[in-house]
């Protein structure tokens, strides 16, 4: 007798469908051996953790460790923001320095541009003193010659505080 094909034998979705069931089913039937030998791989598993316990000590080393790796991370992320200057752009525009000179071993006097006004500012270790505020002269890049004094900045910084003393 012939077989009538039924609505869902002939919906091609259908037929799909059910043909994936059945490999479904095929393949858990032999999934299952394997399935159930977990419980005993894993107390083998178990018993191999068991004989290899990590001491406290190399426990404390592995702590440790993370906590080295973790510093060198902040440390490497906040020298590279240093470096590459984040917070730098903004402060560009309002200040400068113009040029600085050593007058000790851990002393300087600095130069600084704010605007339109200069600052001659005393740098020593832990301390940083205005000695002088000047408006802002366009032409400072030629160097100055005094009669008295070296050119640069060393000889133009003499010559203002001669100019400024009374």
């Amino acid at each position: 007798m012939p077989v009538i094909p039924t609505p869902a034998e002939n919906n091609p979705a259908r037929s799909h469908g059910a043909r994936f069931v059945r490999h479904a089913g095929a393949a858990a039937a032999r999934l299952l051996p394997a399935m159930a030998a977990l419980p005993a791989w894993a107390a083998e598993t178990q018993s191999i953790k068991a004989q290899a316990a990590v001491s406290p000590t190399t426990g404390m080393l592995q702590v440790f460790g993370g906590l080295l790796l973790v510093l060198l991370v902040v440390a490497v992320l906040a020298w590279a923001l240093k470096r590459f200057g984040v917070n730098q752009q903004n402060a560009a525009g309002i200040m400068k320095i113009i040029g600085g000179v050593a007058v000790g071993q851990r002393e300087r006097v600095v130069l600084i541009e704010v605007g339109a006004t200069w600052l001659v500012v005393g740098v020593a270790p832990g301390q940083v003193s205005a000695l002088h505020s000047m408006p802002r002269t366009e032409n400072i890049s030629e160097p100055r010659v005094t009669p008295s004094g070296p050119p640069g900045f060393a000889g133009w910084l003499k010559h203002m505080t001669e100019k400024t003393r009374p």
